[in-house]
């Protein structure tokens, strides 16, 4: 855990008590503060009653005795309408941060020399693999390395700060709302493509969101941004117009400097940095973007160049994104869940010359009507959940399905590979949220695992 000073004594509002909630509460109590809890849900205030908190209805408190409300990233700050505990410490002038802005500020009250250093991943698509991928490289280096935030582990129930440590952090446009001071020593903006537009007010809303991974330079902090969409190229100009140190990454061959990333390659300023081709965790163009913001991530914290792109060659690759989870015959099984948009699913199929595609949840703004171009990469899609119907209008002439469920999808989808011949990919990449079937990604993903699995296919790797 890492505790949280400049609030010893004082009150500290927190208001939804999921992963970061309890969390940012344990932090603020070991820093010496008073955490005061609440949470719409009795579950959340049963467990920090049971741990001993102060839980008291924020909607009848004294909003004058507050030093700060903690939101939880969950809860609205601006749109579609503030959160009522906005509005409340806003009437009190009380501070609404969020759990990245504690762990900033918990690193900036150590003395220079025991401040260990920080890598911040945000980007509508790839952070989590980009987040992953840096970590896997610096502990393959040799670094004291820890991972959290928006994936995995709570940025506060990291380990304790020491000097030689490096923190990479997942960071959500939510939670980068919630931030004033955080000043990482490398910012990645992996893309910028609209999502949650709902919480954000729009795209200009969203992409100033994205932007405030950048708003506190250090003297040598440097800025990676990926320049494939005009915001991003916007913010580069921008932030080198303001003297920031920025490096690029784009996956277009028309661009001949800053890092140039496709499928199997990596350049930089024209000239070879990596052959990727052996990579097997990190096929296509998306995952060679990835790898470019790794390798100059581990170039920026001193990681020799055999050291980094010897890294890129044995990363594992993440779950739930173009993880192969199976082979049946000549068919693999690529578990791609983590695509709950357009623009992730269009990475999964480009990365195909052909695919049976599984598609479908809770849709986004849109549909996949974007993918039409790629719908020449489908061989067969297999439809499951809400936005069935609507997917099978939109694919029209292109061969579908209206499979509904998982483990149909995967029945069939399978089938068809196996009656196809040769080598085969049945993708699941379903441009979609999850929580119409799902309580999350990840628990689709391990469905579509499972009926693989129930197939009688071979996990990949196995003997």
């Amino acid at each position: 855990m890492i505790p949280v000073p400049g609030f010893e004594g004082r009150r500290v509002a927190v208001f939804g008590l999921g992963r970061s909630g309890i969390t940012a509460a344990r932090a603020l109590q070991a820093g010496g503060a008073i955490p005061v809890l609440w949470d719409d849900g009795v579950s959340g205030r049963m467990q920090a009653e049971a741990e001993g908190f102060v839980v008291e209805d924020l909607t009848r408190a004294d909003w004058s005795s507050f030093a700060a409300l903690v939101l939880s990233p969950g809860a609205p700050l601006t749109h579609p309408k503030p959160h009522w505990t906005v509005d409340r410490a806003q009437a009190a002038d009380v501070p609404v941060i969020g759990d990245v802005e504690l762990f900033a500020r918990a690193l900036e009250a150590l003395p220079e020399s025991r401040r260990p250093r920080v890598v911040a991943v945000t980007g509508t698509n790839g952070k989590s693999t980009t987040t992953a991928l840096i970590g896997w490289v610096l502990k393959s280096a040799g670094l004291s390395v820890h991972i959290g935030g928006n994936i995995g582990i709570g940025v506060l129930a990291l380990p304790e700060p020491m000097p030689e440590a490096v923190y990479v952090i997942e960071v959500s446009s939510y939670q980068l709302d919630l931030t004033t001071s955080f000043a990482p020593d490398v910012a990645v903006l992996t893309n910028i493509s609209p999502d949650h537009l709902d919480r954000h007010g729009g795209m200009e809303g969203y992409v100033a969101a994205k932007r405030r991974i950048f708003q506190e330079p250090g003297p040598e902090a440097l800025a990676l941004v990926g320049v494939d969409e005009t915001w991003g190229r916007d913010i580069a100009a921008d932030l080198r117009a303001h003297g920031r140190r920025v490096e690029t990454v784009s996956t277009s061959a028309s661009v001949t400097e800053g890092y140039v990333a496709a499928p199997g390659l990596l350049n930089f300023d024209g000239k070879l940095v990596a052959d990727l081709s052996a990579a097997r965790s990190l096929p296509g163009r998306h995952n060679a973007q990835n790898a470019a913001f790794a390798y100059a991530a581990a170039r920026a914290l001193g990681v020799p160049h055999e050291a980094a792109v010897e890294g890129l060659l044995s990363f594992p690759g993440l779950a739930h994104r173009m993880e192969a989870v199976g082979r049946l015959g000549g068919v693999r099984f690529i578990n791609d869940s983590k695509g709950t948009n357009a623009d992730a699913a269009r990475q999964a199929l480009a990365s195909y010359p052909s695919v049976f595609w599984i598609a479908g949840g809770k849709a986004k703004e849109g549909g996949i009507d974007s993918l039409r171009d790629l719908f020449p990469h489908v061989a067969k899609a297999y439809l499951i959940g809400e936005a069935a119907d609507a997917f099978a209008v939109a694919l029209a002439d292109t061969p579908h399905v209206v499979a509904h469920t998982m483990e149909r999808a995967v029945e069939l989808a399978a089938a068809d590979a196996a009656a196809a011949g040769g080598e085969q990919v049945v993708l699941l990449s379903p441009a979609c949220a999850s929580f119409d079937q799902f309580p999350d990604f990840e628990v689709r993903g391990e469905a579509f695992r499972a009926a693989v699995l129930a197939l009688g296919a071979r996990p990949e790797g196995a003997a």
